[in-house]
């Protein structure tokens, strides 16, 4: 896996809009944290741009995209935020230039697309919190941001959940929204997770969806070679007039009760405020003890 360098204070850090739209007022709570900081902010030529719910056309969201990568001054790609719309690009960006000058890929929900992509390329990337977001991130949230970009060391240690299973492993993290995932299910951007940690999160789902969904990861052998599990939010789970009749953890102890990776529920990574970054596609430690969650990543 190819990992991006640390980046430095006053290095450049591009902001990109890949999906939905995004006025300057939701980017300017982030313009000036990323300044505070110490960094360049520089905005893709479109961002502002309108079409329907996207930010501009599939076009216009792929020329900013790309000038991204191939500007030699850009350190970090930031994406402006989520919704639908980046698989629509995915196909078309040519990713060359980031195995000559890495760069930090950044965001999560539908950035899930270029994560899930880029990983199955060999390329690291970002799962984090984005531009949308950063007025209401927990200070903890912005902080592993930042200091995953100056390339200090990150370790996340939460309570136990109940519900966990016991283990400790050693692997590379690949994930994201499972949404996007399920979506991405034979194509050539889908995820490959032998002898990894699977990461997921995912908001504002049926129950039922969640069980359909962890089936089909299932019946395409996601877990058969899996190292271990982490399932980060699962915020606002909606159920039928008659009850589902299980939470969505117990759907997931359900449908990997043969398997004996250990799994850490409740970790602070997805649609949360405290959104904790994971880089994904490099080697990470997993303790899920009897009290405590670590998790230790570094490159």
């Amino acid at each position: 896996m190819i990992i991006p360098k640390k980046i430095k204070i006053g290095d450049k850090i591009g902001i990109v809009a890949t999906a939905r739209k995004i006025s300057m007022d939701e980017l300017n709570p982030a313009i000036l944290i990323l300044e505070s900081w110490g960094f360049k902010v520089v905005l893709g030529r479109f961002i502002l741009n309108e079409e329907n719910q996207f930010s501009g056309s599939v076009n216009q969201r792929l020329y900013d995209f790309q000038n991204m990568i191939d500007d030699n001054e850009i350190k970090a790609i930031l994406c402006a935020r989520g919704g639908y719309g980046t698989v629509q690009i995915i196909d078309k960006i040519n990713f060359s230039g980031l195995y000559k000058r890495p760069k930090w890929i950044i965001g999560y929900s539908d950035i899930t697309v270029l994560h899930a992509h880029l990983n199955q390329i060999g390329l690291a990337t970002l799962h984090a919190t984005m531009p949308i977001n950063f007025s209401r991130n927990t200070n903890s949230a912005l902080d592993s941001l930042r200091d995953i970009l100056l390339g200090k060391d990150s370790c996340v240690k939460i309570p136990s959940n109940e519900q966990n299973r016991i283990g400790i492993v050693e692997a590379e993290i690949v994930g994201g929204n499972i949404s996007v995932l399920y979506s991405l299910l034979g194509s050539k951007s889908d995820v490959r997770t032998d002898d990894r940690i699977l990461f997921w999160e995912d908001l504002d789902e049926y129950l039922y969806h969640i069980d359909r969904m962890v089936i089909n990861m299932k019946r395409n052998g996601k877990f058969n070679n899996l190292k271990g599990m982490i399932v980060g939010g699962l915020i606002d789970m909606n159920d039928n007039q008659v009850a589902f009749g299980k939470t969505a953890e117990e759907i997931v102890l359900e449908h990997v009760k043969e398997y004996n990776f250990p799994i850490c529920f409740g970790f602070p990574s997805g649609h949360l405020e405290d959104n904790r970054s994971i880089i994904l596609g490099v080697k990470s430690v997993l303790e899920v003890k009897e009290n405590s969650v670590n998790l230790l990543q570094s490159y």
